[in-house]
């Protein structure tokens, strides 16, 4: 009846969206009187791994073989599978990210368990709630079969810390003898940029309003002072000003965040899509009907150019006076 959390290390991290897979599963296991373990993919020292015995986990099994050196859902998912069957696990979490949406429902259709993908919030008994109809609204899930699989949206659900240290013990055995389908034609290039948008708290976002991408200095420098990350806007991302995996909406990545900046964005509903789930939406644009606006919950109508030089300034200075 074991709970299995499963995400891929960053960096050789176990990133803060990790963290919170981590604690969710952990809470989940408490709820249910059983154990949570975790299967981390990827490099990553055996002391950053037990750190997630802070967070409930009782064993993290590392899986840093050759075959998941490079994101293949097969061999994930190979790995996945064998975690199961060795931990004994009824319950498996995994973020709602590339792993997620690629991995867990290959496990769902493998082990006949229903899946809800995004959830939100922890279950109410059996309900398991997650975003539809791109957030505007709530649906309530109960999953039926006796294995069941969970991915949880990212800045969701905060990590709660209740001290401890994991075991860890290699899981490479998994992969023994497997070879990949596929292979790297073209070289692999991270993304830039300091802070992973997906799981940013604070995003700074600009738009055409900025009329080019040699004014983009003022968006980094906004998003340098708040110690955020920064996004963009499709029409930003598809004339080259960006590039594309800074691009949130509908068609692009989707965040919550605690905080988002929208700087000279209309606030068409594509966008919004992405973003809607966001604590605290601030938009900037000097045309007062703007949509964005409808949905903002603090917005300034005026000029990006003087306004958004004024604000850094502003959060520079009041950060000098306290810190």
């Amino acid at each position: 009846m074991a709970v299995l959390v499963v995400i891929e290390s960053a960096k050789g991290k176990i990133g803060k969206s990790g963290l919170e897979a981590a604690s969710y599963g952990a809470r989940l296991a408490e709820n249910a009187g059983t154990s949570a373990n975790l299967l981390c993919l990827g490099e990553a020292s055996d002391d950053e791994l037990a750190k997630a015995g802070d967070y409930g986990i009782s064993k993290v099994l590392k899986c840093d073989a050759a075959a998941v050196k490079h994101f293949d859902p097969q061999a994930y998912a190979k790995a996945v599978i064998a975690a199961v069957e060795s931990t004994g696990s009824k319950t498996i979490v995994f973020l709602h990210d590339r792993c997620g949406k690629a991995v867990a429902p290959r496990i769902s259709a493998k082990l006949k368990a229903g899946l809800v993908s995004g959830a939100v919030s922890l279950p109410q008994g059996d309900s398991i709630r997650k975003n539809v109809f791109s957030g505007k609204a709530f649906a309530d899930y109960s999953i039926k079969t006796d294995v069941k699989i969970i991915s949880l949206l990212p800045n969701s659900v905060p990590p709660v810390q209740k001290g401890g240290s994991a075991s860890v013990e290699s899981f490479n055995s998994a992969l023994d003898g497997y070879t990949s389908p596929l292979s790297i034609q073209t070289k692999v290039t991270e993304a830039g940029g300091h802070i992973p948008l997906p799981g940013a708290e604070t995003v700074v976002s600009g738009g055409r309003g900025l009329k080019g991408p040699e004014n983009w200095g003022m968006v980094e420098d906004l998003a340098s002072v708040l110690g955020a990350a920064t996004a963009c806007s499709r029409p930003v991302a598809d004339i080259g000003w960006r590039p594309h995996h800074e691009h949130v909406g509908q068609t692009g990545l989707a965040i919550r965040p605690n905080l988002y900046i929208a700087i000279g964005i209309s606030g068409a509903i594509q966008h919004l899509a992405g973003v809607n789930g966001s604590k605290t939406i601030v938009v900037i644009n000097k045309d007062p009907e703007a949509p964005f606006f409808k949905a903002a919950d603090y917005g300034i109508v005026g000029d990006a150019f003087e306004v958004v030089p004024k604000l850094t300034e502003a959060i520079r200075k009041f950060k000098a006076q306290n810190a």
